[in-house]
């Protein structure tokens, strides 16, 4: 049986769910790994929640954060960690004359991306943030890293390739998780998704995937300042939500949390059904489906070199 169909059977098991389970600290190279698979059995999976959530302006976080890369003929931008490519799709059509690069270390989710977006309309390539070989010094505008910088571990090394690459005045800037507070019922949202990941690992959450400074405001920029010197560094909260029928918004919602996939398919469905309880906004009558809403808070983080 091969290790998709076992995941499939009991929730994601890999190197690093299991040194969790064995009160072991997991390796990066546990956590790669872990992430692989993650993508290699989900690919695609993150954008259908990014994509769904939108804010006041009616702006989903791909388009909040496109809009810091200037429309100008000929700028050369970077999708770091791409996944499926819905950002670059985005930026391709604000302008067919950007210089489009991804990079990602999935190559199902380069798969996807490679489908999506117009043939030779971007270099695509499979590679670690940390090590990003084909991509030259200097000769990047603009770096775009889409809720994949708290993922990666060790952080350090990420941020000085995006240093490295980064041409004179270029800028940088991420979408990572906001305060939690900022999002109502986001917390409990939280809570209620890892007490069942935590009935099964009870150290998930207190070893998280990636670095944790970069989930904290202030570490995040205290952790910035160290690699870019002299740069400006600013960081925006906002929040994006979505809603429709209550089962459909609980499950695109979990399916956004990492933590979620270990969960077996019988767990799973347990916590979808507490979930879309908490979720509902609107109980209609027996003939109408139960409303839903999910919102969750978000920091773009943008430093100019």
């Amino acid at each position: 049986m091969t290790n998709k169909n076992v995941n499939a059977r009991t929730g994601l098991n890999s190197i690093w769910t299991e040194s969790i389970a064995n009160n072991q600290q997991p390796d990066n190279k546990a956590l790669l790994a872990h992430l692989k698979t993650v993508h290699q059995n989900n690919a695609g999976f993150t954008e259908k929640c990014a994509s769904s959530c939108r804010d006041k302006a009616g702006r989903n976080s791909y388009e909040w954060l496109a809009e810091i890369v200037p429309d100008v003929d000929g700028t050369r931008v970077l999708d770091l960690a791409c996944g499926s490519g819905p950002l670059l799709k985005i930026l391709y059509d604000l302008n067919k004359n950007f210089k489009l690069k991804g990079a990602d270390i999935s190559p199902e989710e380069l798969e996807l991306a490679k489908a999506r977006l117009p043939k030779g309309s971007v270099d695509l390539f499979e590679l670690k943030a940390q090590n990003l070989t084909a991509i030259n010094d200097n000769s990047i505008d603009v770096v775009l890293c889409h809720w994949a910088l708290t993922l990666m571990n060790p952080i350090t090394p990420v941020l000085n390739e995006i240093r490295r690459v980064l041409s004179a005045g270029g800028r940088f800037a991420a979408l990572v998780n906001g305060p939690m507070n900022a999002a109502p019922g986001y917390s409990d949202v939280y809570n209620l998704i890892y007490k069942y990941v935590q009935a099964k690992l009870p150290r998930y959450g207190e070893i998280d995937l990636g670095d944790p400074r970069i989930r904290s405001t202030d570490s995040l920029k205290n952790l910035l300042s160290q690699t870019f010197t002299d740069s400006n560094i600013s960081i925006e909260t906002s929040m994006v939500s979505m809603e429709g029928p209550v089962a459909e918004v609980a499950e695109t919602t979990a399916g956004f949390f990492y933590a979620s996939f270990i969960l077996s398919p019988e767990t799973r469905e347990v916590m979808l059904s507490k979930l879309s309880d908490l979720l509902t906004i609107s109980k209609q009558s027996r003939d109408l489906e139960r409303q839903g809403r999910f919102s969750m808070p978000i920091n773009r983080l943008v430093i100019t070199k």
